[in-house]
């Protein structure tokens, strides 16, 4: 049995960042299924890990991570050897590049597109009223970052130089549900070196390794 586990639904962005990590060093894992909106209250091994019922835990061993951004630098680090080994750099310069980027995707780009993505997606789903204010503040923040965002692309093929990094790869969950939506699509899609950004890593056979999961149909809890 694998020692690494994943509790959570790979739907949730914070999952599916962290099974794309997965996917791109080539570690073998378990994935737990858990509702990221009920049912938790029903798997007492997740509430063990994490008792306020965060939408995602890692086990590997002893080590309990739930903080999807610190999961992934781990498993880069702690996996160095096998899979994609460009995730984090190899110099000292590389590595500061992809923590920048890294920082400017957590501070930046993650509570627009986090609120994008709940608004337009999940608030449906919970059968709640979507927050219009928020939705058009979050669409200006997003579509000012991203005119940075295409300036950078000018110079580089990815967000911290010429290889697919954690920068680039932590992009991915909420990028996927933005750029379907008319709504937004539009703002990544009107940037032509964005919009080839996108492309180049959502073909990536790690990201499709998610999506698929994404389809399988969710536990009976």
């Amino acid at each position: 049995m694998a020692s690494v586990k994943v509790f959570g639904s790979p739907t949730s962005t914070e999952v599916a960042r962290v099974l794309a990590c997965l996917f791109e060093k080539d570690v073998d894992f378990q994935l737990i299924r858990i509702d990221s909106f009920k049912g938790m209250a029903r798997k007492p091994d997740y509430l063990r890990l994490q008792p306020t019922g965060q939408a995602l835990t890692f086990e590997h061993g002893s080590k309990t991570l739930v903080e999807s951004r610190e999961i992934c630098r781990y498993i880069a680090e702690k996996f160095a050897d096998q899979g994609n080994k460009d995730l984090l750099g190899k110099g000292t310069l590389e590595r500061a590049s992809i923590e920048q980027w890294l920082q400017t995707e957590m501070q930046s780009f993650d509570p627009p597109t986090s609120a994008l993505v709940f608004n337009l997606a999940f608030a449906p789903i919970l059968e709640l009223e979507p927050d219009q204010e928020a939705i058009t503040k979050s669409k200006a923040k997003l579509a000012n970052l991203l005119d940075v965002y295409e300036q950078r692309l000018e110079e580089t093929n990815y967000l911290a130089g010429d290889k697919f990094t954690l920068a680039d790869l932590s992009h991915l969950p909420n990028t996927h549900y933005l750029i379907a939506d008319m709504r937004c699509g539009h703002l990544f899609r009107s940037k032509k070196r964005v919009s080839n950004w996108w492309d180049k890593m959502s073909e990536r056979p790690s990201w499709k390794k998610v999506l698929e999961l994404q389809q399988q149909p969710p536990p009976v809890l």
